[in-house]
């Protein structure tokens, strides 16, 4: 890529249950929230699998893909990701390629191996271990199950067969990199909350992306990265937004996991140098790649995000407590990138 200002823009909504809030609240502000960004024009709407996380409603990721995907009519509705482990290669084709089915042209899958979730829900799960270090595998039988009908096939996915639903990998680690290169699919880096190896495993992904044999693959590498963002109308006004932000990380890194808070009467700086230095140190680089103030100053720090890393794609998330403002900074957003 070599204009920042052509890399597509995403959202990833974790469906965010605000402390004190409901799963129904969050799940109609992301249908309101999905609405309003395929009329902004936003290519991509994701959600991620997550479990035992009462502050996230997004555990059963294809039913709400589907009915996002009911409540509009072009965007591209997906999961960033399906934890595929975590279920059989053949019951996420019969869902995916039902999904499919359904909206034509316009479903994503995404792909990670990690959990999305702690131990104890894991083995709830029936989370298969050997599957997630035969990570590859199971995606080459996925796409399979995907790809062109085969009359001949013990096992069918029914529907699925035909439909090539487009597949990605997830990844924060080079592990992730190297299937995409190897199955010649596309790769998403998730730098809006591990962004240690992002320079790292783009580049193991490049130099060794093999155009693919198989549907569904590509001739190219492509690529996106994940970042946090807040936009507002003056700088004092994000920055407040996003203590929400950084306190979500902090119960994540204290394994509280708590709903979704309202700001703090702080600043981000005021705000961790209220914790513990190992809370600061884990939740300042967690965030790393966040881009937080007015709209001009965040479209020049995504521009230069986007031609240090030659991603063709960017996907973000914005954790801001009201769901109004959680639309404004996504609207300033992509009015100011068009």
């Amino acid at each position: 890529m070599t204009d920042a200002n052509r890399a597509q823009l995403n959202i990833l909504d974790l469906v965010p249950i605000a402390e004190g809030g409901a799963a129904a609240e969050a799940i109609e502000q992301t249908v309101d929230l999905a609405q309003h960004a395929e009329q902004w024009g936003y290519g991509r709407y994701w959600m991620a699998e997550h479990h035992n996380f009462r502050g996230v409603a997004s555990s059963s990721t294809a039913v709400l893909i589907g009915h996002v995907a009911n409540h509009t009519t072009t965007i591209r509705v997906g999961a960033g990701g399906i934890m595929l482990p975590n279920h059989a290669p053949y019951v996420v084709a019969e869902q995916f390629g039902t999904l499919a089915t359904m909206h034509p042209g316009r479903i994503d899958l995404g792909l990670g191996r990690a959990p999305g979730t702690d131990p104890a829900t894991a083995r709830a799960l029936r989370r298969n271990e050997a599957a997630a270090m035969n990570f590859g595998a199971e995606v080459r039988e996925l796409m399979g199950y995907l790809g062109d009908p085969d009359p001949a096939a013990a096992v069918r996915a029914i529907p699925g067969e035909g439909t090539n639903v487009p597949i990605w990998i997830l990844g924060s680690s080079h592990g992730g990199a190297q299937v995409a290169a190897a199955l010649g699919l596309p790769y998403s880096f998730a730098s809006h909350f591990a962004p240690a190896a992002l320079m790292s495993a783009l580049e193991v992904y490049r130099r060794g992306f093999q155009p693919s044999p198989l549907t569904g693959g590509l001739d190219a590498a492509h690529t996106m990265a994940g970042a946090n963002v807040m936009v507002a109308d003056t700088q004092a006004e994000a920055e407040r937004q996003f203590t929400s932000v950084l306190e979500r990380f902090r119960s994540i890194v204290t394994n509280r996991r708590s709903g979704l808070l309202p700001p703090a009467d702080a600043t981000p700086d005021e705000l961790l140098a209220s914790w513990s230095p190992a809370e600061r140190a884990a939740v300042a680089e967690m965030t790393r790649v966040s881009f937080v103030g007015t709209p001009e100053q965040v479209r020049e720090d995504l521009e230069v995000f986007t031609k240090a890393t030659g991603v063709d794609e960017v996907i973000v998330t914005c954790g801001a407590f009201d769901p109004e403002i959680r639309k404004r900074s996504l609207e300033l957003l992509a009015d100011v990138w068009s």
